[in-house]
């Protein structure tokens, strides 16, 4: 239970449906200031005790144990030393899906189970479906109800044995039934905002290694000097202080030569990546190249693609159309139709087309 709408009414449903209920809540946040201290909070940071005093009344509310466990180490290992070494290397890190498969589904399972507490399931609020397929002998997870809210992306990474413990009690409702919910159970969290970081006021206080460096054309002219890689990302347009007569945008990053590489909208265009550390769900591996959908971020809008495997962990995936912004680091996971048949990381981009 994350305090907020969604995890609050799916436990309000499920005990509805005759559920035994027990509410968990994961502590993870160091006590580190950060500089957006006092304004809306994120997923780590300081609103965390806001959090689970809502949490707790939800949980009182629907007369349901709750209990907090205290996963600031494990998510310190698994997502923010991640996310920050990833930073340094010049890749752009999806913090989300990492704690999902690590800390969420995982680290806090084995907490509630070394605490004493025995389950058959754990559900979430995630805006997802997972169904079992007998001819298949495999878990599927399918896009959401609500389209406009599905989270199918960020829980791409779990494994056959996560999603088979797994509820998503909301995934067949759209979020204004959700809240509509929240109204009618009494939860008193319908109005709540929904949090839209992943760090309360960026994440510059955990990048502590960064060092300024040159910002390149790519003919290798130096532009201007950038603050530290950690800070840019592929497709990036703001920030550069860079006075030029177009606008330019991050096309690269060289890691070894700690430089920003820049250029023309079009030059952020490619069709070709290669991805790793592959996650199957719908099938137990791909054997011959085949046509799927991907997307290569949360918020962009799902495109054709070839999908050819090199190696059981790695495959190369070819774009109809041109995408702006493949981003080593992020995800890129494939669908068809609304079923979500695997994904991995992007490792690089290939190349430069439109």
């Amino acid at each position: 239970m994350s305090g907020g709408v969604d995890s609050s009414v799916a436990a309000a449903l499920l005990k509805e449906q005759g559920y035994q209920v027990r509410g968990v809540k994961m502590k993870i946040w160091d006590g580190k200031t950060f500089p957006g201290e006092g304004r809306h909070h994120g997923c780590y940071g300081p609103g965390e005790e806001e959090d689970i005093e809502d949490a707790r009344k939800v949980a009182q509310t629907l007369g349901i144990d709750f209990h907090v466990f205290d996963l600031s180490q494990e998510y310190k290992a698994e997502v923010l030393d991640y996310f920050c070494h990833e930073y340094l290397s010049g890749r752009t890190p999806n913090p989300c899906l990492r704690c999902n498969r690590k800390v969420k589904f995982d680290a806090l399972l084995s907490q509630a189970q070394d605490n004493g507490i025995e389950f058959d399931y754990f559900a979430t609020g995630h805006y997802a479906r997972v169904e079992y397929d007998n001819s298949k002998r495999r878990y599927l997870l399918k896009k959401a109800k609500d389209l406009t809210k599905d989270q199918s992306y960020f829980i791409s990474s779990l494994s056959q044995q996560q999603l088979g413990r797994s509820l998503f009690p909301i995934g067949n409702y759209t979020k204004e039934e959700v809240k509509k919910m929240a109204v009618d159970f009494r939860l008193g969290v319908d109005n709540k905002p929904e949090s839209q970081d992943f760090i309360v006021g960026g994440y510059s206080p955990l990048i502590e290694a960064a060092q300024p460096g040159p910002i390149l054309d790519k003919q290798g002219d130096i532009l201007g000097e950038h603050r530290g890689i950690p800070f840019y990302t592929i497709g990036q347009r703001k920030g550069l202080s860079i006075s030029a007569k177009e606008p330019l945008y991050v096309t690269a990053i060289d890691r070894e030569k700690n430089a920003i590489i820049v250029g023309s909208k079009e030059e952020v265009y490619r069709d070709e990546l290669i991805a790793s550390g592959l996650n199957w769900i719908a099938i137990e591996e791909l054997k011959r190249p085949t046509k799927l959908k991907a997307k290569i971020r949360y918020a962009h809008k799902e495109t054709e693609t070839m999908v050819t495997p090199l190696s059981k962990d790695k495959v190369y995936v070819k774009f109809k159309e041109p995408q702006m912004a493949i981003t080593p680091g992020q995800a890129v996971v494939f669908y068809r139709g609304d079923v979500v048949i695997g994904g991995g990381t992007i490792e690089r981009t290939m190349t430069e087309t439109r």
